[in-house]
């Protein structure tokens, strides 16, 4: 392995010029679950680590006006499931932050590097885009925030200018009955890559019709893909069974998995419609929870 420089900076700013001076060799470490690996693996170029974990405000775990949420990008997973109000309010984002790795690996791991990685087969992102998250992002020109949904480019690939950190992610404020869900499946019982994993949050009035929706298919493309005709079916419902299936065909249908060693991709697509039924129906159990409650 090859000599590597290492900076712990104690501000966003320090760490944009570390970075812009390091050049195409600067890398950030939020958690380093993934980057340690590629380290020693000479998967990549990397001359500069930078280590942002020192940071304040990017450990930051704030509950916004109106029940949002803005995770800062240093927030290990393991924070994000002990807080109270996430239990409560965001279950489904949990449930996907609390399937990385072990115990160990998610009181490292971050959901900003979840996503910065930009593995299609990352558990946050699905989860994350349903919500509708946002990525707040500042380098040497400035700040600038852009939708999650836009982030992603390809495996390995996000949108992310040199020298540029995202430094938080955003979460809108929900209104009405809101509930989300996530689920996966492996092969094995715990610490696998996804075969297929779906993200869903669902929005209900008082009488039970849905008024908002969206669903998210992880690990079967390129890069997460949001099912938009699917989310869109359910809107008016009141997501009886019929419904639930015809919207768990158009998420499918958008499915362009490959034939890996994880399964071949028929039978990944097959598994696409298996979960987004499920996952709508926990969703629209835990809104009719609040409703009730």
């Amino acid at each position: 392995m090859q000599d590597i420089e290492y900076s712990a900076p104690d501000s966003i700013e320090e760490a944009v010029s570390i970075l812009a001076d390091a050049g195409p060799g600067g890398r950030v470490l939020a958690g380093g679950t993934d980057l340690l690996v590629q380290l020693r693996n000479g998967a990549r170029d990397v001359r500069h680590v930078v280590d942002i974990k020192r940071i304040p405000e990017l450990d930051a775990l704030e509950h916004t006006e109106g029940g949002g949420l803005r995770l800062g990008a240093a927030l290990s997973c393991a924070r994000l499931g002990e807080d109270a109000l996430v239990r409560a309010n965001y279950p489904g984002l949990r449930e996907a932050a609390m399937l990385i790795g072990s115990d160990q690996i998610q009181s490292r791991a971050t959901l900003a590097g979840n996503l910065c990685n930009a593995s299609p087969a990352a558990d946050t992102v699905p989860a994350l885009m349903a919500l509708d998250a946002s990525c707040e992002i500042q380098g040497p020109a400035g700040s600038r925030t852009i939708p999650l949904c836009d982030f992603l480019d390809q495996p390995g690939r996000n949108q992310l200018a040199p020298a540029e950190i995202l430094v938080s992610l955003c979460i809108p404020a929900s209104s009405g009955h809101f509930a989300d869900a996530y689920q996966r499946f492996i092969p094995r019982n715990e610490m696998d890559i996804a075969v297929v994993g779906v993200g869903a949050a669902l929005t209900l009035n008082s009488a039970g019709e849905c008024t908002h929706a969206r669903v998210a298919l992880g690990a079967v493309g390129p890069r997460v893909l949001e099912a938009r005709e699917a989310a869109a079916h359910l809107i008016g419902s009141t997501l009886d069974e019929d419904t639930i299936n015809e919207a768990a065909e158009l998420a499918r249908a958008i499915a362009k998995p490959i034939s890996d060693k994880r399964g071949p991709a028929e039978y990944r697509r097959s598994l696409v419609g298996t979960l987004t039924r499920r996952v709508l129906r926990s969703a629209l159990n835990r809104a009719h929870n609040r409703k009730d409650s």
